[in-house]
């Protein structure tokens, strides 16, 4: 703990100084002590080794401090790479991944059988517990296929069904609930599907009853110019992100993440927010902080 302190608070800190962090910090650990936080984990945070050690740290510390984090995570980058190696050409319509039956197959192999045991693994070195799982162990995630505006997505499939007992279970042993986004069909349909994780991730918030969802993304939050970094909203209120669409303020790709947010919100889950996975500790920033970090949908 000590160890993982050192490398997040800067080292220039007087005693007095860093006491005063740690003061600071002390109603966040009570508020949050007990509760469960879902974490959207993605992007760039998750190319950057440096970044990556740096989640992981974050959520070890939570966990250990009695924090119930459930980490879900996608895998965009390192399923295009894989498809590169094996000469399978991506294609996308109306900005999904078409995945054919082949595709599935490697979106499974890189999803659960890489990406889930690499986090897995670099969890345990920082000393947390952790377990990996897929959507379709004991049933957690069951889909349907979809189709985009009339279009053919082949094994691409949307949550029908979130049976988050093995979530609450690990929970339940201390242990760090890791979830890759492949599906399971409804009964009778013996296919797997491709799930959009943003998505997966803000429907087990819901079923977990969780108190918090955050994604981790590549950009510093809701911008109200977007050449503008400083021009982050910070707060929104869940009756305005309707006008703020409808003005352009909210736009392009963070739409869907909104409408994750939102999707949340409507369920039940208090708290969302969209953060800068860029930032070194910022799960940790939000969590522990009065100033936060990215835009809180509230």
């Amino acid at each position: 703990m000590e160890e993982n302190c050192s490398k997040i608070v800067d080292p220039r800190l007087d005693n007095a100084q860093w006491a005063n962090v740690l003061v600071q910090a002390l109603p966040y650990f009570k508020q949050w002590v007990g509760k469960i936080v879902v974490v959207k984990y993605g992007g760039n945070a998750m190319l950057n080794e440096e970044l990556k050690e740096d989640v992981m740290e974050d959520i070890v510390l939570l966990s250990t401090i009695g924090i119930h984090v459930v980490l879900v995570h996608g895998g965009g980058p390192e399923i295009n790479h894989m498809l590169d190696r094996v000469g399978k050409k991506s294609e996308f319509v109306n900005g999904l991944r078409y995945t054919d039956a082949e595709t599935m197959e490697i979106v499974q192999m890189v999803l659960t059988g890489k990406l889930n045991k690499d986090i897995v693994g670099i969890l345990l070195q920082n000393g947390g517990k952790a377990v990996g799982l897929s959507g379709v162990d004991s049933g957690l995630l069951r889909a349907k296929k979809i189709n985009k505006d009339g279009a053919d997505l082949g094994f691409v499939g949307e949550v029908t069904e979130v049976h988050p007992e093995i979530i609450l279970s690990l929970i339940a042993q201390g242990f760090i609930p890791v979830v890759s986004t492949v599906a399971l069909g409804e009964d009778g349909d013996m296919n797997r599907y491709n799930i959009n994780a943003d998505t997966a991730a803000a429907k087990i918030a819901v079923a977990l009853k969780a108190e918090k969802f955050v994604q981790l993304t590549n950009v510093p939050g809701v911008l109200k110019d977007i050449n503008d970094p400083h021009s982050l909203l910070q707060r929104i209120r869940s009756e305005d992100v309707d006008s703020l669409i409808a003005d352009g303020t909210i736009a392009g790709g963070m739409i869907p993440k909104i409408e994750c947010c939102m999707l949340a919100r409507k369920g039940g889950v208090p708290r969302t927010h969209i953060i800068d996975g860029r930032v070194p500790h910022s799960l940790l920033i939000e969590m522990f902080s009065d100033r936060g970090i990215g835009t809180m949908i509230y």
